[in-house]
């Protein structure tokens, strides 16, 4: 029973495009920026990015990753709408809207 549990547990973290999308735009509205273009597409290096016109790209993989990993990177990625850099404002905003625990957490 245990695998089985397992394999339901990694059903459950698997969310469709749309749904994703929409976690997206509720987090810009909660921070309050407004991206222009959200996009999905497979990416080698990175789990996402964020042009300076606005766009915001997701890697596909973070479909079937953790609720907690998702939220991190869309955060991450729409907080650089507002600050384009790692920088201590960053940091803390980040730390803002997702706490210190999950600051930790890498996807």
């Amino acid at each position: 029973m245990k695998e089985a549990e397992r394999m339901w547990e990694e059903l459950e973290e698997t969310v469709p495009r749309d749904v994703f999308c929409a976690e997206v735009l509720a987090w810009a509205r909660r921070i309050g920026v407004e991206p222009k273009e959200v996009h999905l597409r497979p990416m080698r290096r990175k789990w996402g990015s964020c042009s300076t016109k606005g766009r915001i790209t997701f890697n596909t993989e973070l479909l079937s990753k953790p609720a907690a990993s998702r939220r991190r990177v869309i955060v991450e990625e729409l907080l650089h709408l507002k600050i384009p850099n790692h920088g201590k404002l960053f940091k803390s905003l980040l730390r803002v809207y997702l706490g210190s625990g999950e600051m930790t957490e890498r996807v």
